[in-house]
């Protein structure tokens, strides 16, 4: 778009802009991203025409994010692609954290300066709730690109600019690293922009996804002595389950993740405990003769689990309905218990199965392959006993027995 319709389009906007915050309809509508974004900033109460909080970190503590953000792997490499384009002199490349930090502000000295009077600097705070509708806090509350020009924003005083801004995202677990933006004077936007911040971002997860499979080459060389020494299938895997190494089992890339204190279910192996190494985790199948010896104790509050199996137990506090839910799994033995009959259980009727298959779900977050579905029961190797007086039993008319043994 030249200049001169650029012009006139942030005449437009400021004209949508100042009618929208007055109260009067629009000449036209905003963007759907934009109203939406508009909407969010009006209740949280920004004012358009003040110095929002911009809540600068002090440089130390700027260095200690960056040091900590993969997104450091990458920076060069962002930066190396969006300065190279030959407007490069009238814009900015930020790069921020998860939370809207800014970490890096790489460009035009002369931007640079106009930044600083926007207080758009290394530390700054630079989401919705600290500063209005912007690209790098609507890309974060919208969870993709944004492009924002003129008046799009909410502050007047970021309407002379515009910004594009899209997230970037860990390849290995999926979880946001932060945002890439590009922002300029208004008036100097290239139509190339928004395509250039695109694959500045997947260049950077490609690589950053290079950098992974590295680190899981690294992790198979230091276990090589562990693999050509053991007998029997195993696997070798980091912390978010990417498979390193296997031996005597066939498996996908990825299991899921490892932690200590929770039993894992790996199709090949069936139930293990990871056992930590330097850089990931050893899984390998419980022997034939071992079983996990899990004992829920309902006199304590919060009840409490304690599950011993390995080379050292691991305990868990649970809530008084998860607890319910154990006690009735238990109980239920090997064929374990339907939604349906868990929702009349704990709830008097059927109607409550969503409820009951959530409450499920997020225990085995927590319990891991110590809970099987399908029915629902207690995970192959298995050894629950109940102790303690429930202050609500899950089955009152079955005042049997609660230790469940599902072998």
């Amino acid at each position: 778009m030249a200049t001169h319709d650029l012009a006139l389009r942030a005449r437009d906007l400021v004209r949508i802009h100042d009618a929208v915050l007055a109260g009067t309809a629009p000449p036209e509508r905003p963007r759907a991203v934009v109203s939406r974004s508009w909407s969010r900033v009006i209740g949280m109460g920004v004012d358009p025409d003040g110095r929002n909080g911009r809540d600068p970190l002090l440089p130390g503590e700027v260095d200690e994010r960056r040091r900590t953000s993969r997104l450091s792997l990458v920076i060069d490499e962002i930066r190396e692609l969006l300065l190279s384009a030959a407007d490069a002199s009238n814009y900015l490349v930020v790069v921020t954290d998860a939370d809207g930090i800014v970490l890096w502000r790489s460009g035009s000295p002369r931007v640079k300066r106009q930044a600083d009077g926007l207080g758009f600097a290394e530390g700054a705070l630079w989401t919705e709730g600290a500063v209005g509708t912007n690209a790098i806090g609507t890309a974060l509350e919208e969870g993709a690109p944004v492009q924002l020009f003129s008046a799009e924003h909410f502050e007047r005083a970021q309407v002379p600019w515009y910004c594009t801004a899209s997230p970037i995202h860990d390849p290995v677990d999926g979880s946001l690293l932060g945002i890439v933006d590009v922002s300029g004077p208004a008036l100097t936007l290239h139509p190339a922009i928004e395509a250039l911040v695109t694959a500045s971002v997947r260049l950077a997860e490609a690589r950053l996804w290079r950098h992974h499979g590295e680190r899981l080459e690294q992790l198979r060389r230091s276990a090589e002595p562990l693999l050509s020494g053991a007998n029997g299938p195993l696997l070798v895997v980091d912390d978010h389950g990417w498979v390193a190494a296997h031996q005597g089992v066939a498996v996908r890339d990825r299991v899921e993740a490892p932690r200590a204190d929770r039993a894992l279910a790996v199709p090949g192996l069936g139930l293990c405990l990871p056992e930590r190494l330097r850089g990931g985790w050893l899984i390998r199948p419980r022997t034939s003769a071992a079983s996990l010896r899990a004992t829920l104790d309902l006199s304590t509050s919060p009840a409490t689990l304690e599950v011993r199996g390995g080379d050292a137990p691991w305990r868990v506090a649970l809530s008084p309905r998860h607890a319910e839910i154990l006690t009735a799994l238990g109980a239920a033995g090997r064929g374990g218990l339907t939604a349906s009959v868990l929702s009349h259980r704990l709830y008097g009727d059927g109607e409550h199965q969503v409820t009951v298959r959530a409450e499920i779900s997020r225990m085995r977050r927590a319990l891991g392959a110590l809970l099987a579905t399908s029915p629902y029961r207690l995970g192959e190797g298995v050894d629950l006993s109940v102790v303690g007086d429930p202050a609500d039993p899950a089955d009152p008319a079955d005042p049997g027995d609660l230790s469940g043994r599902n072998r």
